[in-house]
Order: structure tokens, then C-alpha cells, then sequence
């Protein structure tokens, strides 16, 4: 497939584009959401839930038919520092599992009734080390954002984004750290469950890559400077999707600090997504905080390879049906008062 942006500034250019809610659908389905056999408001996030969905994708009897999961893949530099109980080639691994079907993610997927592409990025060639040096060239971060743009099924009408790298938790605390402030401990979690010695070595390493490369450029700068190509990769899924009016549902911490850098490229440029949980790692509801998120499943997971934006379809699936299945008061033959 061709290659949609030769830069960065072309993928910003995107970015800005103007798509944005069908104000005309989301009214139908307000109206509609005000007839229906059920006291106002009484369904909760669900009644929001399925006026946000069909404002994207118009019509007010709108349904998840093709909803498409994507696990992207990545190794990290930084992995040699010790920040991960796993080796990198764990990675390689995983993508193997994932293809085979043997994944945990396969399994939601399937419930949930979703296709599921698996996309490993430069596998053999992993990341700079951020400590000593920017994680990417432009044109490595282009051509991961690339890949994630392409990986977008035209016809889905809703992604689920995750990722599979070791050392990655340490990239997504780096971006957040760099963008949102704090302290590297406040942002540093156990990811895979490294003890505390690794721990303690993680945190340094993530506020040594923070001090490199903090405040030097937007969110694709950051990006380029401390993520790793499966955060890109989400990323560029992400603007595509957007592009295309197909709802995101975010996964955990890493996906969602690939979405942090988007909206501090252009703000507003998650309005198409919604936070499909509250993951266990620690920086987790602090990001969430941050890009005005409220997840819709908190059951204590940190897997990610989009485990829980996945989990998440099936309460997507149920805001709509009762959206477009309910009866009328007019229907029913019952008083509205």
C-alpha cells in the first residue's frame, strides 16, 4: 500500500483535519434515546455511549457489524538496561501466539466477534536506546505511523488498538512523564513484574530518558524521541481511524500514552475514542485523568495487546442494541407520562 505522508509535518497536516460528529446523526439519536421505554437517563453511560457511536458513523440505528482488532509489535533498545522481566525475544514470540491463535486477546476477540490483524514492526531491528539518543529517526516513526495508517480495515466500524513489545511499559512512562510532568516513580510501574531492584533501575532510566529529551517538540516529537514503533504504530491506526469516522475503543497504559501523543499534537484528536478499561499499572488513571477518559471496565487487568479494549466491545455492542432493539413509548403503547 502506498505510503499516505512522507513526514511528520504531512501527518500533522492530517491530523488537523476537520472530520468530526455527524451533529445531524447524534440529534436523530438523541431524539430517538428520548422516546424509548425507559425512564431518562436511566441506562446510564450506555445512553452516552451509543449517542457518541452514532454520531460518528451517522444514522440513528447504527450497529457494530466489523469491529477490527490490531495488535501491533515492537522491541525496544532500552530493553538491554534490565527494565523487563522478560527477554526481547519475547516479542518474536508473542507475534507467533497471536498469529496461532493463542493468545488471550484471540479469545475476546472472538467473543466479541471481532477480526484481529497482527502487525510486527522491525522486529530485528529494535529501537535506539533513549537514554543515549533519540529512540527513532523521522523517517523510522513515519514509517510506523505509516504502518499503523495502512493497517485500518476501510470497512471496520469500530478498532481496538494494543501492542506487544518488551520494555514498552518504560517507553509509555517516558512519554507521560515528558508530557504530563510529575516524577518518574509516579509514572514507572512493574509491567511484566519486575522486582524491585529492576524497578528501582526502570524509574532511573525512564527520568534519564525524560531529561535527554523533555520539552523538545510536540507529542510526535516525543514520540519519535522515547517511543517505540508498536506505540507509533497505534498511533497511526488511530488518526486513520478517526479519518475514516470509525470509533476507537483505547486499551491499557501503553496504548493510551500513544494516544497522549496525538492530542498534544492536536487537541481533540481523540474525540473519536472512548477508554475501554482501568488497567492495574500504577500510571494508568493518572493518563486517563489526563485525556478527559472514563473507562468503562476496571477488572484489574495489565496485559495489554488490547485485552481490555477488546472486553470492552461486547458493552459497546449492548449500549446500541438497546439504542436501536428498545421499543417507543409510542411503540409500546406506554404512557410517557
Amino acid at each position: 500500500m502506498t505510503q499516505p505522508f512522507a513526514s511528520l509535518s504531512a501527518f500533522r497536516d492530517l491530523l488537523a483535519a476537520p472530520e468530526g460528529v455527524d451533529q445531524m446523526a447524534l440529534a436523530a439519536a438523541a431524539d430517538h434515546n428520548g422516546q424509548l421505554t425507559k425512564p431518562p437517563g436511566s441506562l446510564g453511560r450506555l445512553e452516552d455511549l451509543a449517542l457518541w457511536y452514532r454520531g460518528w458513523r451517522g444514522g440513528d440505528r447504527a450497529e457494530i457489524a466489523a469491529p477490527q482488532v490490531i495488535v501491533f509489535a515492537g522491541n525496544h533498545g532500552v530493553a538491554a538496561r534490565g527494565v523487563s522481566a522478560f527477554p526481547a525475544e519475547v516479542t518474536g514470540q508473542m507475534v507467533l501466539n497471536f498469529q496461532a491463535g493463542g493468545a488471550a486477546v484471540n479469545q475476546l476477540a472472538r467473543v466479541a466477534g471481532a477480526s484481529m490483524t497482527v502487525v510486527p514492526l522491525d522486529l530485528d531491528r529494535p529501537t535506539a536506546d533513549f537514554t543515549a539518543g533519540p529512540a527513532m529517526t523521522e523517517a523510522e516513526l513515519v514509517a510506523a505511523l505509516a504502518a499503523g495508517w495502512n493497517a485500518v480495515d476501510v470497512t471496520a466500524d469500530l478498532l481496538v488498538v494494543g501492542e506487544m513489545g518488551i520494555a514498552n511499559t518504560t517507553s509509555a512512562a517516558a512519554l507521560a512523564l515528558a508530557l504530563l510532568g510529575g516524577d518518574a516513580a509516579e509514572w514507572t510501574g512493574r509491567g511484566t513484574g519486575v522486582g524491585d531492584a529492576a524497578l528501582a533501575v526502570k524509574t532511573e532510566v525512564v527520568r534519564a530518558g525524560v531529561a535527554l529529551h523533555g520539552g523538545q517538540g510536540d507529542g510526535l516529537e516525543t514520540l519519535r524521541r522515547l517511543g517505540g514503533r508498536e506505540l507509533a504504530g497505534m498511533a497511526g491506526a488511530m488518526a486513520r481511524a478517526r479519518s475514516l469516522r470509525i470509533p476507537v475503543i483505547l486499551d491499557g497504559f501503553i496504548c493510551c500514552a500513544a494516544a497522549l501523543c496525538l492530542e498534544h499534537t492536536r487537541a481533540g484528536a481523540l474525540d473519536h475514542a472512548v477508554a475501554g478499561h482501568l488497567s492495574a499499572e500504577g500510571g494508568h488513571a493518572r493518563l486517563l485523568q489526563a485525556l478527559n477518559k472514563v473507562p468503562l471496565l476496571q477488572l484489574g487487568l495489565r496485559l495489554g495487546e488490547a485485552s481490555g479494549g477488546t472486553l470492552a466491545i461486547s458493552v459497546l455492542k449492548a449500549a446500541l442494541a438497546c439504542h436501536g432493539g428498545m421499543a417507543t413509548f409510542a411503540q409500546a403503547g406506554v404512557s410517557d407520562g
